[in-house]
């Protein structure tokens, strides 16, 4: 029986339970390790899967439990991403968002299929038969939205344009994928009815939901906002509702007469139920409350997914696993690369995108698992389709980071093939112009500044250079006044050249948690060499940072942590004296109204 689950007391535990425990156990403990030697946690709940799985022990006996357990994981993930979905900052995104998310998924099926047949005919026989160059491409086509949305959100990037971009290319490759899904049984007699019926679902749960988000559901979360222990049991009521409402919408259309196939998946019923209620105020307590929930199940997805890793039959299949990794790399920069460039991205933001796609999607695996029953695939090219998932979520939080590098690496080639970067480039190599102040990137509390600036001191807009590579908020920024140019900030030689080496004033008002390339003291450190009589102003996360600033020549160091605390002292002390509202409609007078500010990032 072996020591864990005769210590974890098989005899009296009933099996789901046991096998949980397990589960949780060897996973805990190993991404603790993992942590501690800084390789990605999703390492450890892959590991404690193949630990505890078939392929090792054998300590879990019940693995459709746990698969059951992790498809809800899934689920609940699906319905936290549809809360993070803005529709109006997507659509603002325009055409790179809805070209790239068209044209992506089949371009990528094409390039697989092509890379099939042509190692097909290279000799590689594992990829012959007709249907395996089909699932080859569908294998890189699509994304993990697990994996990669939880990356944005632990490092706060979800609402970057990139960021924005990323997770409107994954619901469109989840679109494409269910289609995969529906017409999958019939890939002999492809059905040109099952497709459309396929959007005519996800069309009518949308209008399903949207009408419930806002006629229903704001006075359901109104009369329970003075019980917040009900947010997490209403939120998750209306996520399952709405997934079931479209996985059985077929059976309920033939009360009306109507006998038609239509169900729309319980994963994307949780996306669309997620999606509208985004807007409410209350999402953010949602997503509050979904979240420590999500954790748990997630876990035990990868977890059982570890477990369905089986052993390999040869080294064949190993090199072919590392085969589909390396074309889903080389789709990314071949496919999605020039897509979001010639789509309206920049260059360096279109490279960066195309990066952080890497990891082949879960639902992929799903599809090539149906395939494989379907006789469509062999178990050798779905056990390789496994490890390149498994290869690719390792390789995730690595490329992730690596964007920025991959882009200074290949710029010069970029260049010779046409991918040029934005004109603000040639206009700041080409001539210099002198500007008294400089603010080094453009995010939020910039964006709050250059208001500020424009509605205090009008007249300083003519000497404010702002220099940042987030292309598409350019226009809005120069129309109001100011000079902006295209340039990375971690690049010294881009800012000597823009005219930094001059100026009067430098300010970089972006935290070394979002700052790319550099952190504030390195930046300061340059800086200082560069223009030693220049007052410069950085921003600091911590006290010890703000020493190392003001030691290496800050001129002033903002810690925002403290500064706000600051600005919250006479809140409360008029909370305490009831006097907030005085206070409020005072502060209104010195500080426009949130609701009035027309900033450039809102």
């Amino acid at each position: 029986m072996g020591l864990l689950p005769w210590f974890l007391g098989s005899g009296e535990l009933p099996p789901v339970i046991r096998d949980i425990g397990i589960c949780l156990l060897i996973a805990g403990v190993l991404s603790a390790v993992f942590t501690r030697l800084k390789i990605p946690t999703i390492a450890a709940f892959l590991a404690g899967g193949v630990i505890a799985g078939p392929v090792l022990s054998g300590w879990v006996t019940d693995r459709a439990s746990i698969d059951t357990i992790a498809s809800l994981g899934l689920i609940l993930l699906l319905f936290l991403i549809g809360l993070e979905i803005d529709v109006r900052k997507l659509m603002a995104s325009g055409k790179t968002l809805i070209l790239s998310g068209l044209l992506q998924f089949p371009l990528c099926v094409a390039f697989g299929g092509a890379a099939a047949l042509a190692l097909h005919a290279a000799g590689w026989g594992s990829l012959g038969g007709t249907y395996t160059p089909l699932y080859l491409g569908v294998m890189l086509a699509a994304s993990s939205t697990l994996i990669i949305v939880k990356l944005f959100q632990d490092r706060q990037q979800l609402d970057t344009l990139v960021g924005r971009i990323c997770l409107g290319v994954l619901i469109f490759q989840d679109i494409w994928a269910i289609v995969v899904l529906a017409v999958q049984p019939n890939f002999a007699d492809p059905k040109i009815g099952v497709i459309l019926l396929s959007f005519v679902d996800i069309v009518i749960i949308s209008a399903v939901a949207l009408l419930g988000a806002k006629y229903v559901l704001p006075r359901v979360f109104r009369w329970i906002a003075k019980a917040p222990e009900l947010m997490l049991v209403v939120a998750t009521a209306w996520c399952f509702g709405i997934a079931f409402l479209g996985n059985h919408l077929g059976h309920l259309l033939e009360f009306t007469g109507m006998h038609v196939e239509m169900s729309v998946s319980m994963e994307m019923g949780a996306l669309i139920a997620g999606a509208s209620i985004a807007a409410l105020p209350y999402s953010t307590e949602v997503v509050a409350k979904v979240s420590n929930v999500r954790d748990f199940f997630v876990t035990l997805f990868f977890v059982g997914l570890g477990m369905g890793i089986p052993a390999p039959d040869g080294v064949e299949v190993l090199l072919l696993a590392v085969v589909i990794a390396l074309l889903a790399l080389i789709s990314r920069y071949v496919v999605f690369f020039p897509l979001f460039y010639f789509t309206g991205m920049d260059r360096r933001n279109a490279m960066v995108g195309a990066t952080r796609l890497l990891p082949i999607s879960e639902f992929c695996l799903v599809i090539v698992y149906l395939g494989q029953s379907l006789t469509h695939v062999s178990g050798e090219f779905t056990s390789a389709c496994i490890f390149a998932f498994v290869i690719t979520a390792l390789a995730g939080p690595v490329m992730f980071d690596a964007g920025d590098r991959v882009h200074a690496l290949l710029g010069g080639l970029l260049g010779r093939l046409g991918f040029k970067a934005p004109q603000g480039v040639t206009q700041v190599l080409g001539g210099r112009h002198e500007y008294d102040i400089v603010l080094l990137g453009f995010h939020r509390v910039a964006s709050s500044l250059y208001f500020h600036i424009e509605q205090r001191q009008p007249e300083l807009l003519k000497h404010l250079l702002i220099v940042d590579f987030n292309v598409s908020i350019h226009p809005r920024i120069a129309e109001r006044g100011a000079a902006v140019k295209y340039g990375d900030v971690s690049n010294m030689e881009t800012l000597h050249h823009a005219g930094v080496s001059h100026a009067r004033i430098i300010v970089c008002t972006i935290p070394d948690d979002i700052l790319k390339g550099t952190s504030n003291l390195k930046l300061l450190k340059a800086l200082r060499q560069m223009n030693p009589k220049a007052k410069i102003i950085v921003t600091a996360l911590t006290m010890a940072d703000a020493a190392a600033m003001y030691a290496a020549g800050a001129s002033y160091v903002s810690l925002p942590r403290i500064e706000v605390a600051e600005s919250l002292v006479p809140v409360i002390e008029a909370a305490l004296t009831d006097s907030m509202e005085n206070y409020r409609s005072g502060r209104q007078a010195r500080v426009e109204d949130p609701a009035s500010r027309q900033e450039v990032m809102p």
